[in-house]
C-alpha cells in the first residue's frame, strides 16, 4: 500500500510542479504555487523556517523521501532510468560504487560559497529545482504551447474561441542552451547510471544525506537470509548497496526501495532502526538490533515524461500584407530593470535561484532571463513584446525564494522600478514630421506631457516631456512607441526601487 501511495504522490507532485511552468494563463499558479515554495533551496533563500524544518524532519524520519517524491528533477531522473531499464538485458544494470565524497563535498562547498558571495548564477546552475524549472520553461513549455495553438486553430475553425494563440519564442538563447545541455547531461547520466547526479553533484542531496544517515526508518539487509546474489545492488539506482559487506550508504539512499522488490529471499526490509518494526505479513525477520521486525514495501520510482524538443513558431512579419514590420531592438540600458516587488538589484541577486517560474507566468512577455554573467538566468524586464501592466502582480505571487516579494495591485502602481528617457533622434514628430503622442496617451500615471517642439511656433508638432517623479517604469511608452527599430522613449532601470 505504501508503495502505491508513494508512486501516486510522486506522479502527482511531478505533474503539478511541471504544470506550474507550462500554464501560461496563471490559473494553476494561483492554486498550486505552494508546490514551488516547498522546494528545499527556494525555502532556504526565502528563510522559510517552517518548510525547512518539515523537510529536514521528513528526511530524519523516512530518509531522502524529498528526493524521490517532491524534487521534480529527481523524479525526472527516475523516469529516464525506468525507461532505460525496459530494454532487454538492462533490468539489472546498476552496481555498487563507493561514495565520491571529495566531489560531493567540493560541489557543496562551491555552492555555499556562491550563495555567501551572492553569485546566484553558480548556485542556480547546481540547484535541482531551478535546473528542472529551466528545462520545463525552455523545452517543455514550447511543446505545450504548440498543442494549445493547434487546439486554438481547430476551435477557431468551428467558431469556438475557448482557446487562444500563444506566441512561442526563445526568451534567452544562453539560458535555452544551458537548459538543453542540462537536459542532455541528466538523460545520459540517468539512462546509464540512475541517480548519479543526485549523489555526486546535487548540493541539496548532499545536505539531506547528512540527515538521512541518522533516519529512523531505512532499508536493512538481513544477513541471515541474504545469499549474496547481488540483485539488490544491481537494482539500486543510487549505487549505495554494498552486497559484499551487506551495508547500505544511507547518505546516498533515496529510499526508493527498488531493492526490496528485487530481493527474492525476503532479505531486505524497510524498518525502524530503533527496533520498532513496520507491520507486515512476515513476523520472523531479523532487524537491526536482532529483535523481531517486519517487512514493508514503500516506494518505487515512476512518473510521466513530457516531450523534449523545441519548435519556434512562425512570427507575423507583415501588417495587413502591405508594410513589413521591423522588430524592435533592446535599448542599451545602463541599469537593468527588475520587476516590482524585487526591491533592488541586490535583493534579486541575493535570493533568486533562476528557476524561471516568474518568466513562465508573465502574461505580457515582459520578463526574460538575464544574459549578464553576474545575473545569469535571473529575471529582468524588457518591453519589446509588451509592457508591465499595473493590474498584473503574478510574478510576485509565484516567486518561492523571496527574490520578488508579494505585492498588491495598489502597491505596484506606486513602485518605481525605473523612469522613461526620451530620445530626440528617434521621435517621429521630429524625424517624419508626423503628429504622434502615443506615449502620453498610454501612460497609466500621466507622467508624460506633450509640449510644443518649438515654443515660439504654436503650429509646431508636439513632443513628449517626462516627469520622472511620476513615472513608475512600466514600459507602456516604450512598447507602444511606433518608432522602429529603437523606440523614441525607453525605460532606464533603478538599482533600488522606491515608492512614489
Amino acid at each position: 500500500m505504501l508503495r502505491k501511495i508513494r508512486t501516486t504522490l510522486a506522479i502527482v507532485f511531478f505533474t503539478l510542479t511541471t504544470l506550474l511552468f507550462l500554464d501560461f494563463t496563471g490559473t494553476i499558479q494561483g492554486w498550486l504555487g505552494w508546490l514551488a515554495k516547498i522546494q528545499f533551496l527556494p525555502a532556504v533563500m526565502a528563510l522559510n523556517v517552517g518548510v525547512i524544518f518539515l523537510l529536514l524532519l521528513l528526511t530524519f524520519v523516512c530518509g531522502r523521501v524529498y528526493c524521490s517524491v517532491i524534487c521534480p528533477l529527481g523524479i525526472f531522473q527516475d523516469v529516464v532510468s525506468w525507461i532505460s531499464g525496459k530494454r532487454k538485458k538492462k533490468q539489472f544494470r546498476f552496481f555498487y560504487s563507493p561514495a565520491k565524497s571529495l566531489l560531493r563535498y567540493g560541489v557543496l562547498f562551491l555552492f555555499v560559497l556562491a550563495l555567501i558571495m551572492g553569485i546566484g548564477s553558480i548556485a542556480a546552475l547546481l540547484a535541482p529545482y531551478s535546473a528542472y524549472g529551466r528545462i520545463a520553461q525552455n523545452l517543455f513549455a514550447p511543446l505545450y504551447d504548440l498543442g494549445n495553438n493547434a487546439l486554438a486553430y481547430m476551435a477557431e475553425r468551428m467558431d469556438n474561441y475557448a482557446f487562444y494563440q500563444k506566441e512561442i519564442w526563445i526568451k534567452s538563447l544562453p539560458v535555452f542552451l544551458i537548459a538543453a545541455a542540462t537536459f542532455v547531461i541528466l538523460i545520459l547520466l540517468a539512462w546509464r547510471n540512475g541517480r548519479t547526479y543526485c549523489n555526486t553533484i546535487c548540493p541539496v542531496g548532499t545536505v539531506l544525506g547528512f540527515v538521512a544517515k541518522y533516519s529512523l526508518f531505512r532499508p536493512v539487509i538481513d544477513i541471515t537470509k541474504c545469499n549474496s546474489c547481488t540483485l539488490c545492488s544491481r537494482q539500486c539506482k543510487a549505487a549505495c548497496i554494498d552486497p559484499k559487506n551487506h551495508t547500505i550508504d544511507y547518505s546516498r539512499c533515496v529510499t526508493c526501495l527498488d531493492c526490496v522488490d528485487a530481493c527474492k529471499h525476503n532479505a531486505i526490509h524497510y524498518i525502524s532502526r530503533l527496533g520498532f518494526p513496520l507491520k507486515t505479513k512476515d513476523t520472523n525477520m531479523v532487524g537491526l538490533d536482532g529483535t523481531n521486525a517486519s517487512r514493508r514495501n514503500f516506494l518505487t520510482g515512476t512518473g510521466m515524461f513530457l516531450g523534449t524538443s523545441l519548435l519556434k513558431a512562425q512570427e507575423k512579419k507583415v501588417d495587413g500584407g502591405y508594410a513589413t514590420i521591423v522588430d524592435k531592438k533592446v535599448p542599451d540600458r545602463q541599469t537593468p530593470i527588475v520587476p516590482p516587488g524585487a526591491i533592488s538589484l541586490a535583493n534579486m541577486a541575493a535570493h533568486c535561484t533562476g528557476c524561471q517560474l516568474c518568466v513562465s507566468v508573465c502574461p505580457n512577455g515582459v520578463l526574460r532571463p538575464s544574459t549578464g554573467l553576474d545575473t545569469l538566468m535571473q529575471p529582468e524586464s524588457s518591453y519589446e513584446r509588451g509592457y508591465c501592466r499595473p493590474e498584473c502582480v503574478k510574478c510576485s505571487e509565484v516567486c518561492p525564494a523571496g527574490a520578488i516579494l508579494k505585492i498588491t495591485k495598489a502597491e505596484k502602481s506606486s513602485i518605481q522600478v525605473g523612469h522613461a528617457v526620451w530620445v530626440k533622434e528617434n521621435c517621429i514628430p521630429l524625424t517624419d514630421g508626423k503628429s504622434c503622442g502615443n506615449c502620453a496617451v498610454h501612460c497609466p500615471t500621466n507622467a508624460i506631457t506633450m509640449v510644443l517642439s518649438d515654443s515660439g511656433n504654436p503650429e509646431s508638432l508636439k513632443i513628449p516631456v517626462v516627469n520622472e517623479e511620476r513615472c513608475i517604469g512600466c514600459g507602456a511608452c516604450e512598447n507602444l512607441c511606433p518608432a522602429r527599430p529603437l523606440s523614441a522613449i525607453y525605460v532606464e532601470g533603478h538599482e533600488r526601487h522606491k515608492y512614489i
